[in-house]
This record gives C-alpha cells, sequence and structure tokens, in this order.
C-alpha cells in the first residue's frame, strides 16, 4: 500500500467541507483547508508551508498545460457572457423563444436536452448551455438552483458514459492495464459498453431531471428555491453572491434583436464544431488541449461577431464593447481563483495519500457479493472529499478489479460502482470543479447550487447503492431497470413529504 500520513490525510479535505458549510466563503475554505494540508508535508513549520503552498502547488496548479488552457478559456467565456447579456440580445432572444417554452416543464427539458446535445465536455457543457438560457429560465421562473442543477446533471454524468472522449479513454486505460496484469481475456472497449447499463449513479441522474420536471415534485431546499421565484419572480435569493454573474446590465439597449444572440452562438458553435471535425472528431479521440482551444476560438470569434453586431445596429459604440469584454474577464476572476484553489487542494490530498488512507481503512475480509456496494460506497466518499473523480477512478479502479477478480465479485457491476462513486463526487461536492463551473454557468450562488443539489444526488444514490447490493448477488442488465424505479418512486416521495408540487404554467 502507498504512503500515507494517516488520519492527518483526511483533514483538509473535511477542513475544507466544514469551514464552507460555516462561513460560506469558499475562496477562504480552500485556501485553509490547503494550507493545513500543506503544513503536515512541510513538518508543521508554519514560513515554509506557505512557500511551499504557493511554489509546489498553486503554481504548478495554474502552469499545468490542460488547467492553464483551461483558464484562458475563462477568459474568453467570460467576455463572451457579458456581451450577449449587455447587448440585450439575449433577453430579446428570451422574449421570441418564451412563446415555444411556455411553461417551466419545457423550459428545464430544453435545458437538459442541450446538456445531452453538448455531451463531448463536462466543463464547456456548463459554459455553453448555461448562459444561453439564463434569460429563458429567468423569463420562466425557474430559479438559478434549478439551472444550475440542470447543467451539473448532464456534464459529467453524460460525458462518463461516452467511450470516444477523454472520460472514456481514460477510464479505459486503467480497466485495460488490471485485465493485463491478471491476464484476463477481456478487452477495455467490450467491457466499458457491458459497463453502461451498471453506472446506475450516472442514468440515474441524468433521467431525475426530466422526471422532476414532468412531474412537478420538488423537495427540501430546491423547493424552497423554486417557491421563491414562481412566487416573487426572484431567480436567486437577495445578496446571493453569483459565480460569473456579476455583470452590470441595468443600461441594456431594448432595441436589440435576437440576432444579436443568435448570431454569436452559430459562430461559436460552427467554430467549435468545424475545428474539432476538422481533428477527427467523433471518429478519434480529441486530446483535452485541442478541445480547450476550440471552445477558446469559439467564444474569441462569438465575441467579435456580437461587437460587430452591437455596433452595426447602434446599440453601443466600439469603446463601449471593448469596455464589457474587458468587465468580462474581471467577472471570471472570482471562479478562476477558486478553481486554483480547488486543484491545488486536490494535488495536497494526493500527495497526503487521503484516498489511500480511506481505501486502507476498509480493507478487511469481505464477501465478493458485497464488493459492489462497498467500492461504491468507498468512491463516493473519496470523491466527494477530494472533489475529483479521475483520481478515485485512478485508485479503485487498480484495486476493485482484482478484488473483484479474487473474490469471484460481478466484473462489470463492480467496475461500474467505481465509476458511479467517483461521479458522485465530481457531480455535487462544493470542492469539485465541475460543481463550480455549474454555478457559473447558471449564474448561480456556489453555495445554493450545492445546498439544493446535494438531497436530489444523494436521492440518486440511495437507488444506486440498492442496486448494486442487488447486482452483487444478481448481475443482470435488468438491475439498471430497478435503481431507476427506485429513484422515481424516492423522487415522488419525498416530494410529497419534504416538499410539493409545484405550478408548472406562469402566467406571463
Amino acid at each position: 500500500m502507498e504512503q500515507h500520513y494517516g488520519i492527518l490525510s483526511i483533514l483538509p479535505p473535511i477542513i475544507a467541507i466544514l469551514l464552507a458549510i460555516r462561513t460560506k466563503n469558499l475562496l477562504v475554505s480552500l485556501f485553509v483547508a490547503g494550507y493545513v494540508g500543506v503544513l503536515t508535508i512541510s513538518s508543521w513549520n508554519p514560513v515554509l508551508a506557505l512557500f511551499n503552498y504557493v511554489k509546489d502547488f498553486i503554481y504548478v496548479q495554474a502552469a499545468q498545460s490542460g488547467n492553464a488552457n483551461s483558464l484562458v478559456a475563462l477568459l474568453f467565456i467570460g467576455s463572451f457572457v457579458a456581451l450577449l447579456t449587455q447587448s440585450g440580445g439575449s433577453a430579446a432572444l428570451a422574449n421570441k423563444v418564451v412563446h415555444l417554452l411556455d411553461t417551466r416543464c419545457k423550459t428545464q427539458i430544453a435545458v437538459w436536452i442541450g446538456g445531452l446535445i453538448v455531451f463531448f465536455t463536462d466543463s464547456g457543457n456548463s459554459l455553453i448551455v448555461g448562459p444561453a438560457f439564463q434569460s429563458v429560465t429567468d423569463k420562466l421562473r425557474v430559479s438559478r438552483e434549478k439551472l444550475a442543477y440542470i447543467l451539473d446533471c448532464t456534464s459529467s454524468p453524460i460525458c462518463i458514459l461516452v467511450p470516444f472522449i477523454s472520460w472514456g479513454i481514460f477510464i479505459m486505460g486503467l480497466m485495460q492495464k488490471e485485465f493485463d496484469q491478471l491476464k484476463l481475456p477481456l478487452v477495455d472497449y467490450d467491457v466499458f459498453l457491458n459497463v453502461i447499463p451498471f453506472q446506475f449513479y450516472a442514468i440515474g441522474t441524468l433521467l431525475m431531471v426530466p422526471l422532476v420536471a414532468v412531474t412537478g415534485y420538488e423537495f427540501s431546499a430546491m423547493c424552497r428555491a423554486e417557491k421563491r421565484t414562481i412566487e416573487a419572480g426572484q431567480p436567486f435569493w437577495p445578496g446571493a453572491k453569483l459565480a460569473g454573474g456579476g455583470t452590470d446590465t441595468s443600461w441594456i439597449n431594448e432595441k436589440a434583436t435576437p440576432s444579436v444572440a443568435i448570431i454569436p452562438l452559430i459562430v461559436l458553435f460552427g467554430c467549435l464544431f468545424g475545428l474539432l471535425i476538422w481533428h477527427g472528431f467523433p471518429f478519434k479521440n480529441i486530446p483535452g488541449s485541442v478541445l480547450r482551444a476550440s471552445l477558446s476560438c469559439g467564444y474569441f470569434l462569438g465575441s467579435l461577431c456580437a461587437i460587430a453586431l452591437m455596433i452595426r445596429q447602434k446599440i453601443c459604440n466600439a469603446e463601449k464593447c471593448f469596455n464589457i469584454f474587458i468587465e468580462g474577464t474581471k467577472d471570471m476572476m472570482f471562479i478562476i481563483i477558486m478553481l486554483l484553489l480547488a486543484w491545488s487542494l486536490g494535488s495536497i490530498c494526493k500527495s497526503l495519500g487521503t484516498a489511500i488512507y480511506i481505501v486502507e481503512l476498509l480493507h478487511g475480509s469481505i464477501p465478493g457479493w458485497i464488493i459492489p456496494a462497498l467500492v461504491f460506497t468507498v468512491g463516493a466518499v473519496i470523491s466527494f472529499t477530494t472533489g475529483s473523480s479521475w483520481g478515485t477512478f485512478a485508485i479503485l479502479i487498480p484495486l476493485a478489479i482484482p478484488m473483484a477478480h479474487h473474490l469471484g465479485a460481478p466484473m462489470y457491476a463492480t467496475i461500474g460502482a467505481v465509476l458511479s462513486g467517483g461521479l458522485f463526487g465530481d457531480h455535487c461536492s462544493p470542492i469539485s470543479d465541475t460543481t463550480l463551473l455549474s454555478s457559473m454557468g447558471g449564474a448561480c450562488d456556489h453555495f445554493d447550487h450545492v445546498e439544493t443539489q446535494l438531497p436530489y444526488a444523494l436521492t440518486v444514490a440511495a437507488a444506486s447503492l440498492i442496486g448494486y447490493l442487488i447486482s452483487g448477488i444478481v448481475e443482470s442488465k435488468f438491475v439498471l431497470v430497478i435503481s431507476i424505479g427506485l429513484m422515481a418512486v424516492f423522487t415522488i416521495a419525498f416530494g410529497k413529504m419534504f416538499g410539493e408540487k409545484l405550478q408548472n404554467r406562469i402566467n406571463l
């Protein structure tokens, strides 16, 4: 077993989560948690710990090519969102679309479909779909918390089901290495396809969105947020700190036409898909650097198109457009700092051996039938405390596959349980970058997003856990039907016990 720092290994993520809940300040929580972790590594020398924190973690994460690409892309995205919002084009488009999406149910389904279409990137998903629907959801009185929730449900949960993007390639690489070492006659691609019906959490999360939209049943904090928006017309709570949504829209020109939003969006998607197809999509795996560069190019060209249209329609002059462009980048600084600190905390947890320690705590003599449920639970704990799904996969797949092989546990169900457990934290942990980006895409207060989403995520997790207990005894793809059915029953039951059925059609 690899090295860890004992109980001190789990101290940083626990501090981050508890401090975030207590203070409602994620920047302070992430920084303090990371600093405590580096203190442990630096033999409790406070000065050396601060130096190492900046040099070995924050700088390293900022300089890592994939992370640096994402940070640059965020700047272009911020400018694009600011231009579309302040031009009045988004509002004009919302006024047109609202006649087609005349109910809250249709609006939520439309956002969900948009998320399914942008299946090739977990981070870009929220940042593409969210800004396009913000004005529409506000108009139809769907809360920003619900928008962020739908964005989060159609980011990682859809990516993990696709074999030919980075998620699938990474997972298959981990699996094939273990198959080769155990001399098992299994092919990673075939196994990945067979594992899909056992990804109960991903599929359950995707299907819960239309279920809630159609039935109207909401519960817990999400019910309160939706009632606020329906009854008072407030998309978010007073005093909410919006992630990426702080631009001033008070001066919006009412003469703007929907074309100011539609044409830049067409340019964005045309550039994005054009570049991806040029690099072999969907028949080849697209490197992350190519995807992020394509996103940046698409958003930049979309911004230039928006500026040209704003000048042509005399919405504002070139100087004002440039100022909006720059202000948009400033709106991203909060989310950029959060991402840097979250990435740093994940790296610190890896150095401390956080995941290894959690696995070691639960290691022992166990029956084969309980392995799928066990690895799902362990994966959920690891991913939630570290905010990393890929890190959880990297730790658990090399442990779970040999364990399933030697103890006679069902292989497909075990791998599916690892993926579902790892996905849980990536989907709803307050320190997950995907959760942060969903808050930003929905222009929602991050803590409000976490608070409203977590009960729904736990509902799917409970149904998934029961599914894995059953799959440990009977490895059948039909268990997926049972898991989905339990999710539906739990959702409606919780809606009746801890919430209510909310109004669908709004009188505008």
